[in-house]
């Protein structure tokens, strides 16, 4: 059978949870929406950890696009639906937030760290259809959002 091994699932692991630890005194690890808990980075690690484990056996999932294996995974039924409803959201959120963060600052070193004063939040949240001064409500949701697809992350992707 193709796939990979207990050992290799377990180094893979070992690798994103070092990376992890290592960025965690980072005061804005909460706020960035790509190296965050729930962020872009718990998506992709969790949906490539499945098609290395399933690709091999199903040509279907040999794929580029997160969004997409993420769909073929739960057609196939290697991830619930509540699962993946739950992690395509989040990417969906975190990329949209992500691409509004750039187009309000401007600056693309600054895109993936959520800004903390409510002006900026609210810039982005009406670029993401939120009404005007509803930036703590965005957050809010956007948070939320993040801290759903970390409780998939760590089943799936850990196995916790």
């Amino acid at each position: 059978p193709h796939g990979i091994t207990a050992a290799q699932v377990t180094e893979i692991r070992r690798l994103k949870g070092r990376m992890e630890h290592e960025r965690a005194g980072r005061a804005s690890i909460g706020q960035n929406l790509k190296l965050g808990p729930g962020g872009l980075s718990d998506v992709e690690w969790t949906v490539q950890l499945l098609q290395l484990q399933h690709a091999g056996n199903n040509a279907s999932l040999r794929l580029n696009s997160t969004l997409a294996t993420l769909d073929e995974l739960e057609r196939r039924r290697f991830i619930d639906r509540g699962d993946a409803a739950v992690l395509r959201k989040a990417w969906r959120m975190c990329t949209a937030a992500r691409n509004g963060n750039y187009l309000w600052n401007g600056r693309v070193s600054q895109a993936d760290i959520l800004p903390d004063d409510m002006y900026s939040l609210g810039g982005i949240a009406v670029y993401l259809g939120y009404d005007a001064h509803r930036g703590q409500h965005f957050e809010n949701d956007l948070m939320g959002t993040m801290r759903k697809a970390r409780d998939v992350a760590e089943h799936l992707f850990y196995g916790r």
